[in-house]
């Protein structure tokens, strides 16, 4: 009988360590799929108008997202930039004067965007648990260089403000607060952020987006039966370490 105790006890301990293994992939599977502010999607065609998207996810459970700036790198100019409108939302366009002007579709460009800041209306914020797109064309895209920054400051409604601006170490690894890399190939060739055809023109049009309401939809739906079908599993390996605890217990 002792021999069947001991027995158990080792069965039992495993089968509660598995229970407990599947319901943390849960948890962790049930937080947002990427937990920081990022572009969407992360490649753009070089020399070109491209539709990108800002994600910013909210990661305080105790406070809401209520402004995000994004800084556009000093190095590599961009002469036209255009937001959006977002319901809820005011978008604040920033420029500067450029120590050497450049030519652009055979105009001199004296200006280029610094900063774009968007700031949440009365009554409005990004909640604990949900994420929000912040849409813009941007153009046109330097042909020198394979990345853009936009390092991003993130403020809660508490004050709270998360500073999204750090690059990989030299070992690539990826830093703590990242900040917002779109990465830039030569035209034709990877999968990357299209312009719509009015995008061409000198004045940089509005471009379509690449994130739309109904990939919003998919994404969620898709993260929800990917949770539901681990839940089922953790489920029935609950079920099994039942059984197995039972069966033990009835051999003792």
């Amino acid at each position: 009988m002792r021999a069947n105790i001991r027995t158990a006890r080792p069965a039992r301990r495993r089968a509660l360590t598995l229970t407990a293994i599947a319901a943390a992939a849960v948890l962790g599977l049930a937080a947002p799929a990427s937990a920081h502010v990022s572009v969407q999607p992360g490649q753009a065609e070089q020399g070109g108008y491209a539709g990108v998207t800002f994600r910013v996810p909210n990661e305080n459970d105790n406070a809401g997202t209520n402004k995000l700036e994004v800084n556009l790198p000093d190095d590599k100019p961009l002469t036209s930039v255009r937001t959006r409108p977002l319901a809820g939302w005011t978008a604040n366009v920033e420029k500067k004067t450029l120590a050497t002007p450049i030519t652009s579709h055979g105009k001199t460009i004296t200006e280029a965007v610094s900063k774009v800041t968007w700031t949440a209306n009365a009554g409005t914020r990004i909640n604990p648990g949900q994420y929000e797109d912040f849409e813009v064309s941007l153009g046109p895209l330097p042909t020198d260089t394979d990345k853009l920054v936009f390092k991003a400051l993130q403020t809660y409604d508490n004050g709270d403000v998360v500073r999204w601006i750090d690059l990989p170490g030299p070992d690539g690894k990826e830093p703590e607060k990242p900040a917002p890399t779109l990465k830039l190939v030569p035209a034709g060739t990877g999968s990357a952020a299209k312009p719509s055809p009015a995008a061409s023109g000198a004045s940089g049009q509005n471009v379509t987006v690449a994130a739309s309401k109904s990939d919003k939809a998919s994404d969620s739906t898709a993260r929800t039966l990917g949770i539901a079908g681990l839940v089922v599993g953790v489920l029935g390996l609950a079920v099994g370490a039942f059984g197995l605890i039972r069966g033990s217990r009835r051999a003792s």
